[in-house]
């Protein structure tokens, strides 16, 4: 199967949704599922991975009934209060609906230290014997943490979302590629190729701009452990479906066809235990 690894869905509230400001004005209305299947179909992609914008189990719900209900929606990454006392309680019941693969906290909103709070990796403990990913969702002044992190617990999945936000705008890299370095030395640790696109300047960047960061990570984590994901709708702020896959393609034309075939979904498949 081709599947784009990460996208979201929502019913735009604006006190729910009120990490999309004034200055996002395209994100601030609804994104469904008959909006993505376009651009999968256009783009001979078999399906999504449907990742959690909201931290509330109404979102889990939510995004389960949406999967439900299309068939290409392959697996939910969903919420669950991981720092919780019934915690594995929560865990286990939802590990019982065939689309829910992992867990995501908004961690780049909190303290540098969160992953590390013995409440949320008593959480964290609960994932592997549900073969539960947890997606990491951080800014680069994170990662020593999350390092420690995957170090704590060699054989959980994690899944690094969008790089670890790098610095593309700026042109900072030293820092990040030192630690991405390191966190790739953790064998179950993969990173999605996604959010490139709104780490850049949002209205001059240019295909050249990434190839560096690019270069860093498929040269840490290898072929196995990276997947292609559009981030769409967040996309959107810096260029449609089409340009975020087409950088992509662009960077990988010279993979051989199985190297392709990794990132763009065997290995989404094999991470996120996706069956049809």
């Amino acid at each position: 199967m081709r599947i784009d690894s990460h996208q979201h869905f929502w019913k735009f509230d604006k006190s729910r949704h009120a990490w999309i400001d004034d200055s996002m004005v395209v994100l601030k209305r609804d994104f469904l599922p008959n909006d993505l299947e376009t651009h999968l179909d256009q783009h001979s992609l078999d399906g999504c991975v449907l990742v959690q914008v909201d931290q509330s189990e109404a979102e889990t719900e939510y995004l389960l009934s949406l999967a439900a209900q299309h068939s290409f929606i392959k697996a939910v990454i969903g919420w669950v209060d991981l720092g919780a006392k019934n915690v594995n309680d929560r865990l286990r019941f939802y590990a019982q609906n065939p689309y829910f693969k992992g867990v995501r906290h908004i961690v780049q909103s909190e303290k540098p230290d969160f992953l590390l709070g013995a409440d949320f990796q008593n959480g964290i403990s609960k994932l592997e014997s549900l073969n539960l990913t947890f997606d990491v969702l951080i800014y680069p002044s994170q990662l020593e943490s999350a390092i420690q992190l995957a170090t704590s617990f060699p054989n959980q999945k994690f899944v690094l979302d969008h790089l670890a936000k790098p610095y593309i705008k700026d042109q900072k890299i030293s820092d990040w590629k030192e630690k991405i370095q390191r966190l790739a030395l953790s064998p179950f640790v993969s990173c999605k190729i996604s959010g490139l696109l709104t780490e850049a300047d949002l209205n001059q960047w240019e295909k050249d701009d990434f190839i560096p960061y690019l270069d860093i990570v498929f040269e840490a984590f290898g072929e196995d452990r990276v997947l292609f994901g559009s981030d769409w709708p967040v996309c959107l702020l810096a260029g449609t479906y089409d340009e975020v896959l087409d950088l992509v393609s662009s960077y990988s034309a010279s993979f051989s066809e199985e190297k392709k075939k990794k990132l763009f979904g065997d290995n989404a498949v094999r991470i996120y235990n996706i069956t049809e």
